[in-house]
C-alpha cells in the first residue's frame, strides 16, 4: 500500500516538474524540438567527423558552422540582398507588367474580371513595400523568423555535443521495453536523415539550375538560385512563386521572348525533369547507397507528411511533419505488438 502510495507522489512531481518546465520554456519548444530532430538527422555525419578529428567538441562546431551554413547565412543573403531588387519594382514598372498582363487574359472569363480589379498599381505597391520593410526588419535586427533559426542553431550545438546521454534519457522516458524504445528512435533518426539530407540536395540541385539559367538574363543568379532553393522546398507550387513574377518582370523590361524562355525552362527542365524525374533518383540514391537506410514509411506518406507539416507549422513543418509521422507509425506498431502478447 505505502509502495503505491509513493509511486503515486512520484509520478504527480513528475507530472507537475513537466508543467512547470512547459510554463517556461513553451516560447522554445518548437526551435528545441527541431534541434532535437536536426541533430539525429544528423548523427552518423557528426559520429564520423568526431572520429577523424578525434574531438566531440571540435565536430559539434563543425556541425553548427555546417547548419549556419546552410540555414542562416542565405536568409541574412536572401532578406539583405532581396531588398535591393525590390526597390527596384517601382509603380511605372508594375503597371507595364498588368497591362500586358491583362491583354493576356481580356478573353478568359472570370480571370479577365479578377484581374482588371486586383491587378492595380496602386493596390499592389504598398505590399511591396511592406515586404521590403519586413525584409530589411529580418536581415538587420534579426526578428522573427531569423531569431528561430538563430535559437535552433543554438539548440543544436547542445543537443550534437550532450546527444548520448540525450538520446539515452528519452529513450528511458518512452513507457515501452528498452528494445521497442530504440527501434523508435532508430525509425525516427532514420526517417529525418533520408528527409533531411534529401531537402537539403533538392534545394541546392534545383537553386543551382535556375540561379545559373537567370544569370545569362542579368538577374543576380546566385540571390534568385537561393530563393529558388528555399520556394523549391515549397511541395507543388514552390517555384513557381519565384518564376512565375521573374518572368513578368522580364517580359516588362527584356520582352515577350525572354520571359516564355524563362517560363519554359523552370517547368520543363526544373519541374518535369528535375523535380519529376531526377529528384527521386537522388532521394533514392541517398536513401540506399550514401544512407544504406531502409526506412518503413513509403516516400509517398513522407511527401504528404512534409505538406502537412508545413501546412501547420511553416517552414520547420518539413522537419516536423515525417518525424511526426514516423513515431505515429512505430508506435502504432509496438501498441500492436503489445496488444497481441496480451491476448497471447
Amino acid at each position: 500500500m505505502l509502495e503505491n502510495k509513493n509511486s503515486f507522489f512520484i509520478v504527480v512531481l513528475f507530472l507537475l516538474a513537466l508543467w512547470g518546465a512547459y510554463s517556461i520554456y513553451h516560447p522554445f519548444l518548437l526551435s528545441m524540438v527541431v534541434a532535437v530532430l536536426l541533430a539525429m538527422a544528423t548523427s552518423n555525419l557528426t559520429q564520423q567527423i568526431a572520429g577523424l578529428i578525434h574531438s566531440r567538441q571540435l565536430a559539434t562546431g563543425v556541425m553548427v558552422l555546417l547548419l549556419i551554413a546552410l540555414i542562416l547565412a542565405p536568409i541574412i543573403y536572401i532578406a539583405t540582398t532581396g531588398v535591393e531588387y525590390l526597390s527596384h519594382l517601382d509603380q511605372a514598372t508594375l503597371q507595364t507588367i498588368f497591362e500586358k498582363l491583362k491583354k493576356l487574359v481580356a478573353d478568359i472569363p472570370y480571370l479577365n474580371r479578377w484581374v482588371e480589379e486586383y491587378l492595380r498599381a496602386d493596390k499592389v505597391v504598398p505590399y511591396f513595400k511592406e515586404i521590403s520593410l519586413y525584409l530589411t526588419q529580418m536581415g538587420t535586427k534579426g526578428l522573427g523568423f531569423v531569431k528561430d533559426v538563430f535559437l535552433v542553431i543554438v539548440f543544436y550545438g547542445a543537443v550534437v555535443y550532450y546527444q548520448q546521454p540525450f538520446l539515452a534519457l528519452i529513450e528511458a522516458l518512452i513507457p515501452a521495453p528498452h528494445k521497442e524504445s530504440r527501434e523508435m528512435i532508430d525509425e525516427v533518426a532514420s526517417t529525418m536523415e533520408v528527409v533531411f539530407y534529401s531537402i537539403i540536395v533538392t534545394a541546392i540541385f534545383e537553386g543551382f539550375l535556375f540561379g545559373i539559367f537567370i544569370s545569362y538574363f542579368g538577374f543576380d543568379g546566385l540571390l534568385f538560385g537561393a530563393i529558388y532553393g528555399f520556394a523549391s522546398l515549397i511541395p507543388v507550387v514552390g517555384g513557381a512563386l519565384v518564376w512565375v513574377p521573374l518572368s513578368l518582370y522580364a517580359w516588362s523590361e527584356l520582352g515577350s521572348r525572354s520571359a516564355l524562355v524563362i517560363a519554359g525552362y523552370s517547368i520543363v527542365v526544373i519541374s518535369i525533369i528535375a523535380d519529376t524525374f531526377v529528384k527521386p533518383v537522388i532521394i533514392k540514391m541517398i536513401k540506399e547507397q550514401m544512407l544504406q537506410h531502409h526506412v518503413r514509411i513509403n516516400e509517398l506518406v513522407i511527401f504528404f507528411s512534409i505538406v502537412a507539416g508545413m501546412s501547420t507549422y511553416g517552414f520547420w513543418g518539413m522537419i516536423l511533419g515525417p518525424a511526426i509521422t514516423t513515431f505515429l507509425f512505430a508506435a502504432t506498431r509496438i501498441y500492436i505488438q503489445y496488444s497481441r502478447n496480451i491476448e497471447e
